[in-house]
């Protein structure tokens, strides 16, 4: 069976995978970094800056998909530094509406390109 992929200009990939990989009708968006994708290279900034930056390249993603933040079920967040919660958690609350998806955010020691932060999303096609 194969996979029904979805490729977004505003969005990048570090690596050999796709945006997001649609499975029934689930919508499995891979980790984006802050990665600014009419430069080419990590956004410059505190992880303020990152988050939204990680945000701008999955929405673009969703929208590819026909998708909206509301149909997003589920986000993993992946912090190199866990005392940026807070912050993270400042532009996370815009992102999304009331009843907020699922989330996980987990610590990890490096990321590529030497992000802060790369998120992951699930969506559901409604």
């Amino acid at each position: 069976m194969s996979r029904k992929a979805f490729t977004a200009a505003g969005a990048v990939a570090v690596g050999s995978h796709s945006h997001a990989v649609e499975s029934g009708d689930l919508i499995f968006l891979s980790g984006q970094t802050p990665v600014d994708y009419e430069t080419g290279k990590l956004v410059e900034g505190d992880i303020a800056v990152q988050t939204e930056q990680c945000f701008k390249n999955l929405f673009n993603v969703l929208k590819v998909a026909g998708l909206k933040t509301d149909d997003v079920e589920k986000v993993n967040v992946f912090l190199t530094d866990m005392s940026n919660l807070t912050a993270m958690l400042e532009i996370y609350s815009k992102q999304f509406s009331s009843p907020y998806p699922a989330r996980t955010t987990i610590g990890v020691s490096s990321l590529p390109l030497g992000a802060q932060i790369e998120i992951e999303m699930i969506a559901r096609r409604k």
